[in-house]
């Protein structure tokens, strides 16, 4: 009994210190979310506050974090520069229906059509996103304006950034009493406000990353998010506005966080539950549109942070919530004297365990095909989209399995005693082999009495059947004869023609092997 308690405690205190971590992580990021998407920084924060409560207890991955995100801020940016901040809140409120309904539907179990090689390419693609935007913070200025730093800044910001990556990955070797990202940000701290009360230096802060962005910002603080009704006319025009962007930011957010969840799987041996996180999701957006936030979804950097800190349970991520509301209400002057260069040594250390290395050393090992999309799918997420990275990745998957799987059709041909010729048929029948397989046949050439053996053979799809069809016409136009046995029972009552002109024959003790067809009843 005393083990187990012992158990339980050390995991409370994991999920406490180790939410207390991202929370400290999820300030600066929720911040430049908001300026991305042309909004308040409050409602960036308010929005890391619900997506990250509210996934924490309804969602369907223990330990994955999730709040404002970059892909959801860049889809709804030009929302807000067109329309208003108002229709915002009004989009992410559909946008949480929709996620609802998809979980619902119960689609969330499609994560996993995902290929092995896409989800690679993926996480490839997301350690380059967050490695990149971390370089915004070795510039002086904003926008079109900013430099790079040189000089002293340049160096103590290499420093300390250097400081921190060796705290992170040097002190959990000592000891795991306390997450190793926690430890580095208090000692970067304590140095940073060492060198600026003795007068030599000033770091730059979280605070002053805000000024840089918004200078009229003179603190962070503020109080809990108070229910608000989307103000926008309740017409049909408003739906035609808001609806493209709603189904694209609920495409992204699900498919960020359902891959996310997959990896948060891989990473700690268990199994979440992809249409719970659906309702989760769901939900979190639904709650921030009706209270002025910007909406969210799973963040890959922030959940590495709470599984190497040691977060497992759903109290990690609650924790991280309830202390970033904490931190905006009465804690914001702590938040503010945080060095920047603490954070990105964080977000690095995230870098480095996020990318998959080992795919560098097996591409010469795997087919170039799975080499190909790999590198394919890291590309698309860091320069378009990670929601177009998926759906091409998958696409490009499908499309060459089925180049694969219909090259490899055959037929093995005999002569029975009766003078009947027998083809024996082997490998899949669908719509990437139906060319291969009408060219292995020779009408003219062959007896007037023809039989197909499918043993070996399965038909997957309408496109067999019409492939079957078409032989049979080409045989009947020559006043031959085709049998074709050994079928499943549904392919030969979906026979059309074929089913008229030739004799079919089906053994009883098949399995019903199903087609894709929308043409069953």
């Amino acid at each position: 009994m005393s083990a187990v308690k012992k158990l339980n405690f050390d995991a409370v205190k994991n999920d406490l210190l180790s939410g207390l971590t991202v929370a400290l992580a999820l300030v600066p990021e929720a911040i430049a979310f908001a300026f991305v998407c042309n909004i308040s920084p409050m409602i960036g924060l308010y929005a890391a506050f619900i997506v990250g409560l509210v996934t924490s207890v309804l969602g369907g991955r223990p330990g994955m974090i999730s709040g404002a995100t970059g892909a959801i801020a860049v889809v709804l940016a030009s929302l807000v520069i067109g329309h208003g901040v108002e229709y915002l809140f009004a989009a992410v409120v559909l946008m949480g229906v929709l996620q609802l309904l998809a979980g619902i539907l119960r689609l969330g179990k499609f994560v996993r059509l995902v290929p092995h090689p896409v989800m690679l390419g993926f996480v490839n693609g997301l350690a380059i996103v967050i490695f990149m935007a971390q370089m915004g913070q070795f510039k002086n200025g904003a926008g079109a304006d900013a430099t790079w730093m040189h000089g002293l800044d340049l160096w103590v910001m290499l420093g300390l950034v250097a400081l921190t990556m060796i705290i992170c990955f040097f002190l959990p070797k000592l000891t795991k009493a306390v997450p190793a990202s926690l430890a580095a940000i208090i000692v970067v701290t304590l140095i940073a406000i060492g060198l600026s009360s003795a007068g030599i230096y000033h770091c730059r802060t979280v605070m002053d990353f805000v000024k840089m962005l918004d200078p009229n910002i003179t603190s962070l603080k503020g109080g809990l998010p108070m229910f608000h009704f989307p103000q926008v006319p309740f017409s049909l025009e408003t739906l035609k506005i808001i609806l493209p962007y709603s189904v694209l930011a609920a495409s992204v957010g699900l498919i960020e966080s359902l891959l996310t969840l997959t990896l948060v799987d891989e990473l700690t041996e268990t199994r979440g539950q992809g249409n719970r996180e659906c309702l989760g999701q769901g939900t979190a957006n639904l709650i921030c549109g009706f209270f002025g936030a910007m909406g969210g979804c799973a963040m890959i950097g922030q959940s590495m942070i709470n599984i190497k800190s040691g977060g497992r349970g759903r109290l990690s991520g609650i924790s991280a919530a309830i202390a970033l509301i904490t931190f905006v209400m009465i804690g914001s002057s702590f938040i503010q004297i945080i060095p920047v260069a603490a954070l990105v040594g964080v977000m690095f250390i995230v870098v480095i365990g996020t990318f998959e290395w080992s795919s560098l050393r097996i591409m010469k090992k795997i087919p170039r095909a799975d080499a190909f999309i790999i590198i394919l799918v890291s590309m698309i997420t860091v320069f378009a989209d990670l929601a177009i990275a998926v759906l091409v990745g998958v696409i490009v998957s499908a499309l060459i399995f089925a180049w694969k799987k219909g090259s490899y059709i055959e037929i093995h041909s005999e002569t029975n005693q009766k003078g009947s010729k027998v083809y024996h048929l082997r490998g899949q029948l669908f719509f990437g082999s139906a060319r291969n397989f009408s060219e292995l046949f020779n009408p003219a050439n062959d007896p007037n009495d023809v039989i197909i053996d499918f043993h070996y053979s399965r038909v997957h799809d309408h496109s067999g059947i019409e492939a079957i069809n078409a032989l049979a016409e080409r045989y009947t136009r020559l006043g031959k004869t085709l049998h074709l046995i050994d079928l499943s029972p549904e392919c030969a009552r979906l026979l059309d023609t074929a089913g008229d002109m030739v004799d079919v024959k089906v053994y009883e003790d098949l399995r019903d092997w199903h087609i894709a067809t929308d043409r069953l009843a």
